[in-house]
């Protein structure tokens, strides 16, 4: 997907004042509210006319203030997920789930339902009214609704900023695996710097009506380290545990983890903050600690005024923070050999 958008709209006070280009299938949109994310959307997608401008996805001009175009919404091809699922509440999940494909031209309708189904796992809520469903299960078949739409590009405005944590990480998998399954490129739009992570490639940062930057998700994790109360958090993916003198060692790459909680399940997604690994020049001789890792320096980067140190791992990737005196005291450069120590109690397992 590429996507050039130049677009001015003012409402009152605020205006928004854009002007990028970006290609990719999974394009993130940050910024805090009130920064112009939904603005945005609402104009890429025909909801809303801009005052000035152009928007031009994979070579099709949508809309052109000097040429006077302006496609209407229906024949954008563009679908929405919402913070809120907007079901209909007179028509069954099947019913939800055909609204949008029933409006799609043939020539387009390439998405097999049963297919989609299977992925979303709603074959068995298929004939089960909209409200005898769960959260996940409405937003699964809001996404499902979209899909079937047969769109060419997916906007997700805020999809998960309604649904708490448990919730949260089990639909993150169902938005990635439909739009890899049926290959449909998406902008995911939110505040959370975690979910970007999770959901996207790219990102565009938004500010008070204006895109400030444009990066990827890893970097503009880097550098707002420096500036979150929380630090960088490590994603790390375990494996399967098992029980070792009252805690649970975890696979994790070539190494072992040991953890104060059990997953109970093959897979895991782990945080770690960068603030809780503790750097030591040297093998302490003694250390509450019960992760030790022997560490190789890959790079180190600023952040504020902290200084983020990427750690090899024996192949898998840490990022702790210090402070400059640390650096010049640990005599950490590029290359050197350093030891991270990390509390059983420090990590936490995401919900799956």
């Amino acid at each position: 997907m590429q996507l050039s958008l130049t677009a001015e709209k003012r409402f009152g006070e605020f205006n928004l004042s854009t002007d990028f280009t970006v290609s990719g299938d999974r394009i993130g949109v940050f910024g805090i509210s009130g920064s112009g994310k939904s603005t945005l959307v609402s104009i890429l997608a025909g909801l809303l006319e801009p005052d000035s401008g152009e928007i031009v996805l994979d070579g099709e001009c949508l809309f052109s203030s000097k040429m006077r175009i302006n496609l209407p919404p229906e024949q954008r091809r563009i679908a929405m997920v919402f913070q809120q699922h907007c079901l209909f509440p007179h028509l069954n999940v099947k019913n939800n789930l055909l609204y949008g494909y029933k409006r799609c031209p043939a020539k387009f309708r390439t998405i097999d339902f049963d297919a989609l189904a299977a992925v979303l796992k709603l074959e068995g809520l298929l004939e089960r009214g909209v409200t005898n469903l769960s959260g996940g299960e409405k937003q699964r078949v809001a996404l499902g609704r979209a899909i079937l739409a047969n769109p060419r590009l997916l906007l997700m405005d805020e999809p998960l900023s309604a649904l708490d944590d448990s919730l949260r990480f089990q639909i993150i998998p169902y938005l990635k695996s439909v739009s890899e399954h049926f290959g449909i490129p998406y902008l995911f739009i939110s505040h959370s710097l975690l979910e970007m992570r999770l959901m996207t490639d790219s990102v565009l940062v938004f500010e008070k009506g204006c895109m400030v930057e444009q990066a990827t998700s890893e970097q503009l994790a880097r550098s707002r380290m420096g500036q979150s109360q929380v630090g960088y958090i490590n994603l790390l993916k375990l494996g399967r545990p098992s029980q070792l003198n009252g805690l649970f060692a975890y696979p994790w790459g070539a190494s072992r983890l040991l953890l104060s909680v059990d997953a109970e399940r093959d897979e895991s997604m782990a945080e770690l903050s960068s603030k809780d690994i503790i750097l030591f020049k040297q093998h302490p001789e003694a250390i509450s600690a019960r992760n030790l890792l022997q560490c190789t320096v890959r790079s180190l980067f600023r952040s504020g005024r902290k200084i983020g140190v990427e750690l090899d791992c024996a192949g898998t990737t840490l990022i702790a923070e210090v402070v400059q005196d640390a650096v010049d005291e640990l005599g950490i450069t590029t290359g050197s050999t350093i030891f991270a120590a990390i509390k059983a109690s420090a990590f936490r397992i995401l919900p799956g």
